[in-house]
């Protein structure tokens, strides 16, 4: 086992490839783990496009991948925890740095968090380096295809509900975009009492994905009667909380307008373009607010382990496609494209 098969992404020039790569060995700290599920996001579509660049890229290319569950292999020197060969973990997506500010006086929040499969190699590959630190035990029945995409397409959404948006029960909530993060960001919205949970999509399919997914309501946002419809649903009073999945611009217009007093607009889709609030006079009044919102923590991921394991949250659904790791590049493509409206496709080794 010296070599195996990852998909690497060359940042300049920026080109993708699956190509056959040493087998990496796990340092002080560190275990390798034998990948056996890991989804692809839009975020490494636009990883590989170029809208997105690493922040903190210290090589010339990166193994993507950053929702990733599979077994403990080998057991890299100095574990300071209890780790055995054979453990199932989902992988966290992220790491402290280790070097910033509050790292070195060991307080919370790294000032420099870095992304797996952005800022250092991912699990699109046979294998992958995790540090312990980042290892997230899964139990027996819980597939590794829905323990993979636990740490970002229902993490960040999970995350954006309870803890940026503090979402209660019989709030009303509006979800904007129901792809692979407003999908689950439905699902959670229900979880957490929230009603009604209002949908909001410009594509048909994804609007009757959203009903399925436990939406009480899924509306085009370009239908003329869009605010007259959020009015009724509400009781005239508007949304508690808007969350924006999608990560546009006019929707975050849109969103501003239908807010309650005292509502809460949440921006969980990144952009780099401007945000826009028209009416800033109606904005204030009502005492309406903006969050920013990005990724989880550890605790948001353990706790939704814990929810799947229980049966709390069916994430059976959520997976669209097992795909082949050698085929990433088709993945790649269909998500971009679209192809079958995915929520999550899953590649295998």
């Amino acid at each position: 086992m010296d070599t195996m098969l990852a998909g690497r992404l060359h940042l300049d020039p920026r080109r993708f490839a699956v190509e056959e790569v040493p087998v990496p060995v796990p340092g002080p700290g560190e275990v390798l783990i034998e990948v056996k599920a890991a989804g692809v996001c839009l975020s490494d579509v636009h990883l590989i496009d170029s809208s997105l660049t690493p922040s903190y890229a210290t090589a010339a290319a990166v193994t993507l991948g950053h929702e990733v569950a599979g077994t403990i292999h080998t057991l890299g020197p100095d574990l300071a925890g209890s780790w055995t060969v054979g453990t199932r973990v989902a992988l966290q997506a992220g790491q402290s740095c280790g070097r910033c500010a509050n790292c070195l006086r060991r307080r919370a929040g790294c000032l420099r968090t870095l992304t797996r499969g952005v800022d250092y190699d991912g699990g699109w590959a046979q294998y992958a380096i995790a540090r312990e630190d980042t290892l997230a035990p899964i139990p027996d029945h819980l597939p590794f295809d829905q323990a993979a995409i636990i740490p970002d397409a229902v993490s960040t959404p999970y995350a954006a509900v309870v803890a940026t948006g503090e979402v209660r029960p019989a709030q009303a909530v509006g979800v904007w975009g129901a792809g692979g993060l407003g999908a689950h960001g439905v699902r959670i919205a229900r979880l957490a009492g929230a009603a009604p949970v209002i949908a909001v999509d410009p594509l048909p399919g994804a609007r009757e994905r959203a009903l399925a997914f436990g939406a009480d309501l899924a509306l085009d946002p370009a239908d003329p009667g869009f605010a007259a419809a959020v009015r009724a649903a509400t009781g005239g009073l508007g949304l508690d909380v808007a969350l924006d999945f999608a990560g546009v611009p006019a929707v975050r217009e849109q969103a501003a307008t239908v807010l309650a007093r005292h509502g809460i607009m949440v921006l969980a889709g990144l952009t780099r373009k401007p945000l826009t609030i028209t009416d800033g006079t109606r904005f204030s009044y009502q005492g309406n607010q903006v969050r920013g919102h990005y990724g989880s923590t550890p605790d948001h991921v353990d706790q939704l382990i814990r929810l799947a394991a229980t049966g709390r949250l069916d994430l059976a659904p959520s997976i669209t496609a097992h795909i082949p790791l050698a085929d990433a590049a088709d993945a790649v493509a269909q998500l971009e494209q679209k192809t079958g409206d995915p929520i999550r496709l899953i590649l295998i080794p």
